[in-house]
């Protein structure tokens, strides 16, 4: 171990945060201009509750039953209401939010480490403290809760679990007691409304008191336990809070089309999974997808796992200090790799986000046992060396395209990845290749409805209209409701001359979506070319009501009128459809014809 030194001055620690702060900034530079992808798409540029920053009503109150990330999480759903109130849609505002947030966090983790380890009387507590935040905040696991824009759920439990902590430690240390242990209530209580995992929070809080404060739990109850009591009553509004999200829109357990022990069996070797990526932390991967493991594949990882486990435990009564960071590890996992986590997500990076510190902090010890000072410039430029591997996976997130590129080159048989692959391709109006991934979406995942849809939507887009037809008829079959898919759906049925049957979808679409407007229009000129006239004129009127300057629609309106003799308003509705569109040919052919006097 290195020798005993003093612990560093005020100008020295501000030197360090600012050095750590600066690495931060530059290894995530390359992340600013990253485009919202994925998740974002619902919950920022799709979500009506971030809208309005003041009164803070409606940002507390996001939307639900969609399966949104911000669903049950007012105050994620705040932050980004902060965000679109400053700059809107501006992508870099949002990662500058997460930036400051992820500095925030590596500056409360370093600061912790510092002051446990000066309890402890570590002769070496400032530098491993701060070799620690730096590596943890350069590590490129770190990604996903960083540069993935609505991944701050992450980094911003991350640092309301922190802050609870840092703050609950300084109350204990201080005379003024009352104010500090406040800041971690309020703290702990923000946090609970951010993310569920927050729920390790009063446990560790406990934990910590028990190993480096009180000495023991009944100790830590007997000075600490009305503090403790108000930390724990805080799982009240998580309660509420998720009984409030129900099952997350179909993402969570059974209705994610995942049973409890299949998504049990799989954290298993998710957990071993995740510290390798903390030591080797190669190939990252945005979207693992489904990953079902029998019993006797999951059983090696399953014993590694429960010896782990087990050394903790042990750890905890004998090596109280090695045992604390091994529940840290450990109780932060839980909520997500046990048991009571089903999602669809059965892998997923950003879980790592904290309890990654405890690996690192691991490795910081033993250099330091091992090696002594001379670890130092082996951390140096370890940190270096993640800084670089970050730069280059935020280079992934440059664009959806890019980013599905590379999950499917590393998890080519994720139906989700193919699926959104072959969704960006379609954006990119690569349809031949986009049909590619979507075939192979639905062959692994015959149920995944959008997988049938974007299939369909890219047949449709090249022309195969017979084949586009099977697979929105899947759309609707898996997804009754699914408004979009009878519309088009009608669309295609149009096109191959069945007008009987695209009239049922367009009434499908309507009937599950009254405010879409294109596939009433679309309803409304089809029945007029049936000669349903009322009925068409009741669709044109609903979509004109909502959309007064439709020039389309006033087109169809138009030429309604005329068949019906009613010509002076045929004209008003050519006229008004001209002024709003001057190409549009259609109006100009129909106010022709009614001038001179055509009849139908």
């Amino acid at each position: 171990m290195s020798g005993v030194s003093a612990p560093a001055s005020l100008a020295s620690r501000r030197w360090r945060a600012a050095a750590l702060v600066a690495a931060v900034v530059a290894v995530y530079a390359n992340g600013l201009s990253a485009p919202f992808v994925f998740d974002d798409t619902l919950a920022i540029l799709e979500n009506p509750t971030i809208r309005h920053l003041w009164p803070p009503w409606s940002a507390l109150t996001p939307p639900g039953g969609q399966g949104l990330t911000v669903e049950g999480r007012p105050i994620l759903n705040l932050s980004l209401a902060f965000n679109y109130a400053l700059g809107g849609t501006a992508v870099g505002g949002y990662h500058l939010v997460n930036l400051a947030i992820h500095a925030g966090t590596a500056l409360l983790l370093g600061a912790l480490v510092r002051r446990t380890l000066l309890r402890l009387a570590h002769p070496a507590a400032d530098a491993i403290s701060f070799f620690t935040a730096l590596l943890w905040a350069l590590h490129p696991l770190q990604t996903e809760s960083v540069t993935y824009t609505v991944q701050r759920t992450e980094s911003l439990m991350g640092f309301f679990l922190l802050a609870t902590l840092y703050t609950f430690v300084r109350g204990a240390e201080a005379a003024q007691e009352r104010g500090w242990f406040i800041a971690a209530l309020f703290a702990c209580a923000l946090g609970m409304a951010t993310k569920e995992v927050m729920v390790a929070a009063p446990v560790l809080v406990l934990l910590y008191d028990r190993t480096f404060l009180a000495g023991s739990l009944r100790e830590a109850l007997r000075r600490r336990g009305p503090v403790h009591a108000a930390l724990f009553a805080t799982w009240g509004l998580l309660a509420a809070l998720v009984l409030g999200a129900g099952n997350r829109g179909g993402t969570i357990g059974g209705a994610a089309g995942v049973a409890w022990h299949e998504y049990a069996l799989c954290q298993f070797r998710a957990v071993v999974h995740y510290v390798r990526l903390a030591l080797w932390p190669d190939p990252l991967i945005f979207d693992y997808g489904p990953d079902f493991v029998s019993v006797g594949t999951a059983a090696p990882y399953g014993i590694v796992v429960i010896l782990l486990v087990a050394a903790t435990t042990v750890a905890l009564w004998r090596k109280p200090a090695l045992g604390f960071i091994g529940a840290w590890f450990f109780v932060l996992l839980a909520p997500t790799s046990s048991v009571v986590g089903g999602t669809r997500q059965m892998l997923a990076e950003h879980r790592m986000y904290l309890s990654l510190a405890a690996v690192v902090l691991l490795v910081m010890l033993a250099g330091d046992r091992w090696i002594g000072r001379r670890a130092h410039g082996l951390w140096a430029v370890l940190a270096l060396a993640l800084g670089f591997a970050t730069v280059a996976r935020n280079a992934d997130y440059r664009s959806e395209l890019a980013l599905y590129t590379d999950t499917v080159a590393k998890r080519p048989d994720n139906p989700y990845a193919r699926y959104n692959l072959g969704k960006a391709l379609a954006e990119a109006g690569r349809y031949a290749e986009a049909v590619v991934h979507d075939r192979e979406a639905v062959r692994l995942r015959p149920q995944l409805v959008g997988a049938q849809y974007n299939l369909a939507n890219a047949l449709a887009e090249l022309g195969r209209l017979a084949e586009a037809r099977v697979h929105y008829l899947a759309a609707v079959t898996l997804k009754p409701d699914y408004a979009k898919a009878h519309f088009n759906l009608g669309n295609v049925l149009r096109q191959l001359d069945d007008p009987e049957a695209a009239l049922t979808h367009y009434r499908a679409a309507v009937q599950h979506d009254g405010g879409y407007l294109e596939a009433r229009d679309n309803l409304g000129s089809l029945l007029m070319e049936r000669g349903q006239l009322a009925e068409a004129e009741n669709q044109f009127a609903a979509v004109l009501r909502a959309r007064p300057d439709s020039a389309g629609t006033l087109c169809n309106l138009g030429t309604l009128c005329w068949l019906q003799g009613r010509t002076a308003e045929a004209e008003a509705h050519y006229s008004r459809a001209l002024q709003l569109d001057p190409r549009l040919t259609l109006a100009r052919d129909g106010l022709e014809r009614v001038r001179r006097g055509v009849r139908p």
